[in-house]
């Protein structure tokens, strides 16, 4: 059984070393070309001095390099941080610091979209081009640019192995409640565990064909790769830019598995499915959200062979629940019970164990929950902490993850999501940081005081409502502040509207009432329509 992250695709080259791992575009490598490939760029990271737990950014798209640049990072003992390809220049630095990299692999095209912030990055000291052709290595003002071919081209160098299963293998960025993203650390033991738990009850096969459409920043997006990975299946990668696109390369490329996040699928749900597809897709699955019960009743008319797994999960323990599809009919609300390897609780807030139809905090144990926040301590303790004892005479010191979700329990045990304990926002399977939103609002000098909040969408889940009030003697243009966001946010994050008031009502500690402003606006974009 797999132990480290990149054994994943060691034992299934082992096993059938001729078989499609990856396919972008026209072009494909097999788990023999892939696992070279990744031993090849792990010893040229040795060789230019990475060293072990060291993080390495990784900020590109879907390519094979991408790819190779994980499990090589995880075979060469470091740590790779991957950096959503939509994020703007701020933020990919502010990831950049906080992750202490001293290694970054991109692009010649993006790295000019960062140039400016780089001074910025003070632990960052080499990039790694993947489309450079130069055969030495150049400065780029105080950093040292490598061309990813030299990385091929590195002598036999022998990788030290001192890595164990518990050690950290990775940080994803996720956004929290407040202030910006916070690095989730993952060890080997975690997301080896994810891949045999989700391949475990999606009965995943090496004749399986996953298309990869989520970014792979997510646990979600990144679980694609390990899940097949795991069964020696492929991988076909795609950036797409319309839903029907997915469709497309679903039908041919013969795609038997594909997971997506609600939006998504809400689209994806008013699209015609070819029989092809239809015979093709063996299973569906969808988290980052819960998915509407009219998207879902289309899905299954339109894939009537497809299982539908709905399932529920967070970066800091990878993945919680999914609930069977046999119970799809009777219980299309539930979150489902635990994935296997997995023990989930709904306690109170003294840790007791609450009752059935009781709402209370979902509450995560066992070898996928995460090691923590990076670079915050204070983070830390307030999500991880120990498991709740059934017995007080019994003391235990297991860390479990605390989630911030208050669900409920039925009498048969399926779990139903109620509502977030946070006021993170959630939209269109990102979580946002209202703080972070309102940051950027901030430094367009545009308003006085600006509250962000995620108000009920059909589509979307959540959308972003933004409430200010104007500098003295002025008044808010709604439209050119939506353009400033749209300049210095990704997508996800620019508010959908913006409304003006005369003061933000405070609570009785002096802070702005976000919950009475919540409730005010909770149907604004549905009586919009």
């Amino acid at each position: 059984m797999s132990v480290l992250l990149h054994n994943l695709i060691e034992q299934s080259a082992d096993k059938d070393s001729s078989a499609e791992a990856l396919k972008f575009k026209n072009k494909s490598l097999n788990y023999a070309d892939l696992a070279q490939y990744i031993e090849r760029i792990a010893r040229g990271l040795n060789t230019i001095g990475l060293i072990p737990r060291e993080r390495v950014a990784i900020y590109l798209p879907k390519y094979f390099e991408t790819v190779i640049s994980f499990f090589a990072i995880s075979k060469a003992n470091g740590v790779f941080v991957p950096i959503n390809p939509i994020l703007k220049p701020q933020q990919v630095a502010h990831i950049l610091r906080d992750s202490n990299a001293r290694i970054l692999i991109t692009g010649k095209s993006r790295l000019s979209l960062i140039e400016n912030e780089l001074a910025n990055c003070h632990d960052l000291q080499i990039i790694i081009l993947i489309d450079s052709e130069e055969k030495i290595t150049k400065h780029f003002s105080t950093l040292n640019i490598v061309a990813w071919q030299n990385l091929l081209d590195t002598s036999d160098k022998k990788i030290a192995q001192k890595t164990i299963d518990a050690d950290i293998v990775s940080i994803l960025y996720t956004s929290g409640s407040t202030g910006k993203p916070k690095g989730v650390i993952l060890s080997h033991r975690n997301m080896v565990t994810g891949a045999h738990s989700v391949a475990q009850y999606l009965n995943n096969q090496s004749n399986d064909r996953l298309l990869a459409v989520l970014p792979f920043s997510f646990d979600y997006g990144i679980s694609q790769l390990t899940t097949a990975f795991n069964v020696g299946a492929s991988t076909v990668l795609m950036d797409y830019l319309l839903p029907r696109d997915v469709i497309r390369m679903a039908t041919r490329e013969n795609i038997t598995g594909l997971a997506a996040v609600p939006p998504l699928w809400i689209q994806l749900a008013q699209l015609e499915w070819p029989k092809e597809v239809q015979d093709s897709m063996r299973y569906i699955t969808n988290s980052g959200g819960a998915m509407p019960i009219s998207t879902l009743r289309k899905l299954q008319t339109a894939l009537p062979n497809t299982q539908i797994f709905l399932m529920y999960g967070l970066t800091e323990a990878f993945r919680s629940t999914y609930l069977p599809p046999e119970e799809l009919d009777r219980r299309p609300d539930s979150m489902g019970k635990a994935i296997p390897n997995a023990e989930i609780m709904i306690v109170r807030e003294d840790g007791s164990p609450c009752a059935p139809g009781e709402p209370g905090e979902l509450v995560h144990r066992g070898s996928l929950v995460a090691l923590g926040y990076w670079n915050d301590p204070d983070k830390t303790d307030e999500r991880f902490k120990p498991v709740p004892s059934p017995n007080p005479a019994i003391p235990l010191t297991e860390i479990a993850v605390w989630s911030g979700d208050i669900v409920k329990m039925d009498e048969e045990g399926y779990l139903y999501f109620i509502s977030r304990k946070d006021e993170m926002i959630k939209s269109s399977g990102y979580r946002i940081s209202p703080t972070e939103v309102e940051e950027v609002i901030y430094t367009s000098g545009l308003v006085e005081e600006v509250v962000a909040l995620g108000i009920p969408h059909s589509e979307l889940g959540q959308t972003i409502l933004v409430i200010a009030t104007a500098k003295r003697g002025s008044s808010i243009d709604g439209e050119g502040l939506i353009n400033y966001c749209k300049q210095e946010l990704p997508g996800f994050m620019v508010p959908t509207d913006v409304i003006e008031r005369d003061s933000l009502p405070r609570n009785p500690n002096g802070k702005i009432d976000r919950k009475l402003l919540a409730s005010e606006f909770s149907d604004y974009f549905n009586n919009m329509k």
